[in-house]
């Protein structure tokens, strides 16, 4: 608790956590997991662990048909897969425990001035409930996420985003939300709480980075049904073996039946599995992106139309000066000086953008802002500018210009007329400016599209994205912009109606959707979307609706959230492919060697010439345990997704991870089998 404010509670920076510092509380973890009551989380390893107790009992059974050392090497390096697996999974969840230890540590100890009748009375932040009206003050710490009722502040948000900029938040409006944690640093808020202790954005964003309380995503729950099949048909395939050597008048030791089966289920996706859920979800909040689902999540992965609001997704959301037009027999300097002098003390995005514009297209001379009389902009006149050196420069819109100069719309010169109108007919707006009573030109103000957003339009298109823009612009301004942006379809003139009209119809043809939003009429549409990822610094009725909250409020974030969901998915199927084709060419790797003495027919299909069936079968589990400590970076960063369609990203990785799994056991079990033996541990 700060000393010098008891209501400003400890403000810890996020700290980043290095491998090598992972490593040691990963290991420890690895061994704590091995709780039978978390194994059967993880149904194959579950089965891969009681192997293990299996084979460790057989080892003291002297009959067993096995050297001990044999079988206790077997029975190590079963163990050896299962801790592996474990410290896989304590890793991810590692990553993310620095990031949450900063942040329960932002909260500890933080008070609150909550009303009671006429006044207030200080709690702790833990005892506030969700209605509960709190008064904030500058250099104190918001207690609770909420909604501002009244006040007007800047506040620090930068103990959840990790933006230092200060923010504006009031009553009323789209950005009367606030997060719990957050500093008020200038003025006042009364804050209505609108979340319950462990509800907060703080505490889901700790349940996320921490992984332990992450539940199983559908498609999660899904692979662990497809590898529990997996597991029963190779337990039965290993039944039916003991069968088969009788028949040739030989026998298999249990402890190589044990370890067999080991090798032939899918261990490598089933210890990985749970690692590359919590890494993606991880990449998710390293994002400064806070799901309510996993669910969500995935679903991004697998969007067919990405919904975008235009202002400040799109565009910038302010207009900006795009070009000049000079009117016939008027020199560009003079219309260039007379914008610049009549722009320089408009404080207006849309005057900024002048200013800038000019001065980096002339050497201009400016005039100091105190030597000029300024003409502030008004409802009015519709008009601003400011006298210097008894001259009059004004810019404003067209006909408050022309009025201004005592000008009909048939006086203006026809070429500037016709530039007007072609502005005007864009979606741009036009601005006329004059000198001294003389008309001089225009000013093209436009809904920039910012840079790069057309080529990330192109990438999601080329991943099977469609994109469309939704806009209250009527739909001419709306055409022009959607062609210079590059999106694929546009909703003008947007209502919420219009907006869940649209979702519905794309669901019903059975596709899944996305869509950013941050106001009160934004809700209805983001409830229905199948991602809906709301702005934190919108309203309440956006975030309840939404199942992502970005606390950036950042829209264009958007597209990462597809980028991760993409990745999530991409990386569970690449390993699965791996795994599987993994599965099947360590079967037609051992099983020749096995039953050569048996069956020397099946000498034709040794190709590896392994040296003996011990040491096939001890190469296989060491290659099980080491492979998937060779993938855990993999696991933990994801595959990279490339932009291809759906089509040829499966052909991809079906020939980097499908070919790359038949082939490692036959190079690794064959590289290890040669070291075994030139060590003499078989």
């Amino acid at each position: 608790m700060n000393a010098q404010n008891p209501l400003h509670g400890a403000q810890a920076p996020l700290a980043g956590t290095s491998f090598a510092a992972l490593c040691a509380p990963a290991l420890r973890q690895a061994f704590v997991k091995l709780d039978p009551r978390r194994l059967w989380r993880a149904p194959v390893m579950a089965v891969v662990a009681l192997t293990a107790t299996l084979t460790s009992l057989l080892c003291a059974v002297p009959d067993s048909g096995v050297s001990t050392g044999l079988a206790l090497q077997i029975a190590l390096w079963l163990w050896f897969t299962v801790l592996f697996a474990n410290f896989a999974e304590a890793l991810a969840e590692g990553r993310g425990r620095a990031r949450a230890d900063s942040l329960r540590a932002g909260g500890r100890g933080l008070m609150a001035r909550r009303r009671a009748g006429d006044g207030y009375e200080t709690v702790a932040a833990a005892a506030l409930r969700r209605g509960d009206v709190v008064r904030v003050q500058a250099g104190e710490s918001i207690p609770g996420d909420g909604e501002v009722i009244d006040g007007v502040a800047a506040v620090n948000e930068a103990a959840i985003t990790g933006e230092s900029a200060p923010v504006i938040r009031a009553a009323g409006g789209d950005r009367s939300a606030v997060t719990g944690n957050t500093q008020v640093v200038s003025d006042w808020l009364l804050v209505r709480i609108t979340a319950n202790p462990g509800e907060s954005t703080l505490d889901r964003m700790i349940a996320l980075v921490e992984g332990a309380k992450r539940q199983k995503t559908p498609n999660e729950v899904a692979l662990d049904i497809l590898l529990i099949g997996l597991t029963l048909i190779f337990l039965v395939v290993v039944a039916t073996l003991q069968p088969f050597a009788r028949f040739a008048g030989g026998d298999l030791p249990l402890v190589y039946l044990a370890a067999l089966l080991v090798t032939l289920i899918p261990t490598t996706i089933g210890g990985l599995l749970s690692a590359i859920g919590i890494a993606g979800m991880d990449r998710l909040v390293r994002l400064n992106v806070i799901a309510k689902s996993g669910r969500a999540v995935e679903a991004a992965g697998d969007v067919h139309v990405l919904m975008l609001d235009k202002t400040g997704t799109i565009t910038f959301g302010n207009r900006r000066c795009s070009a000049m037009v000079k009117a016939p027999g008027v020199t560009t300097p003079a219309l260039a000086e007379a914008a610049l002098i009549a722009s320089l003390a408009d404080e207006t995005p849309e005057g900024t953008s002048i200013v800038d514009y000019l001065k980096g297209l002339h050497t201009l001379q400016a005039p100091p802002r105190e030597d000029l009389d300024v003409v502030p902009f008004s409802a009015e006149t519709r008009l601003s500018g400011a006298d210097w050196r008894g001259a009059r420069y004004r810019k404003g819109a067209v006909d408050a210009v022309l009025a201004y100069l005592h000008l009909g719309r048939d006086e203006l010169p026809a070429p500037l007329a016709r530039e007007v109108e072609k502005i005007a007919q864009s979606g741009g707006t036009p601005l006329l400016v004059a000198a001294d009573g003389q008309l001089l030109g225009a000013i093209h103000l436009k809904d920039v599209v910012k840079p790069g957003i057309r080529e990330r339009f192109g990438e999601l298109r080329r991943m099977g994205i469609r994109t469309v823009m939704v806009t209250g612009d009527n739909p001419l301004t709306a055409a022009a912009i959607a062609a210079e942006a590059g999106v694929d379809d546009v909703i003008a003139e947007a209502t919420p109606e219009k907006k869940l009209a649209r979702i519905r119809q794309e669901q019903a043809e059975g596709k899944l959707v996305a869509m950013c939003g941050d106001g009160a009429n934004d809700a209805p549409a983001l409830a229905q979307a199948d991602v809906g990822l709301a702005m934190n610094d919108g309203t309440q009725a956006a975030r309840e609706a939404a199942n992502l909250v970005d606390l950036d409020s950042d829209p264009t974030k958007l597209l990462d959230v597809v980028r991760v969901g993409k990745e999530l998915l991409v990386t569970r199927g690449a390993l699965t492919t791996f795994s599987v084709a993994n599965d099947v060419a360590k079967y037609f790797a051992i099983l020749p060697a096995l039953f050569a003495g048996l069956y020397p027919q099946l000498g034709a299909l040794d190709l590896m010439r392994l040296h003996s069936p011990q040491s096939a079968i001890l190469s296989a589990i060491v290659f099980n345990a080491l492979i998937i400590v060779v993938l855990i970076p993999l696991a933990l960063r994801g595959v990279r997704v490339q932009a291809l369609d759906a089509a040829r990203l499966l052909r991809r990785n079906l020939l980097i991870y499908g070919v790359g799994g038949l082939v490692a056991p036959f190079l690794g079990i064959k590289l290890i089998d040669l070291l075994l033996t030139a060590v003499g541990l078989v």
